[in-house]
């Protein structure tokens, strides 16, 4: 059963997972924007700091995804990786808001605790953005076992 699994998830990453990570980006870049211009919530600066690694990864991807280019991998790695360890912060930031106190409205962005939503009691946009981050490095990563394999037969 697990094999089977595992054999089913493979054959759909497989020459897949750069479309697969340009979507997650595009998804994450998408709705930041709704939730900042539509919803109204106004991001503090780790959600801008957050943004600036995020957004250049759909270009990054695209360009990569219609350019037929092989070696998208170390260019968006280090990108997703720094803005996973942001997210990271930042959740931590929010989930205990005596860990950063300096932070509390800096001018000109709201506090970096701050709460818009919670769903299912952890589930935040700090959150969000973490498991877009970890799954675009998780798909590099399969990109480039999966393309090595392929290289080797």
């Amino acid at each position: 059963m697990s094999k089977s699994l595992f054999t089913s998830w493979k054959k759909l990453l497989q020459n897949k997972a750069v479309l697969w990570a340009f979507i997650v980006a595009l998804t994450a870049t998408l709705g930041s924007l709704f939730l900042s211009e539509i919803a109204g919530y106004e991001p503090c600066k780790f959600c801008w700091l957050q943004r600036i690694f995020m957004y250049p990864l759909v270009f990054v991807l695209g360009v990569a995804l219609f350019g037929k280019a092989r070696d998208v991998a170390k260019y968006v790695k280090p990108l997703s990786i720094v803005g996973g360890i942001l997210a990271t912060y930042h959740y931590y930031i929010q989930i205990n808001p005596n860990a950063l106190a300096p932070c509390t409205s800096v001018g000109f962005s709201i506090s970096c605790s701050e709460r818009f939503f919670t769903y299912y009691g952890y589930i935040t946009i700090p959150w969000m953005s973490l498991t877009a981050f970890l799954l675009i490095t998780l798909l590099m990563f399969l990109s480039l076992k999966l393309g090595n394999k392929k290289a080797k037969n």
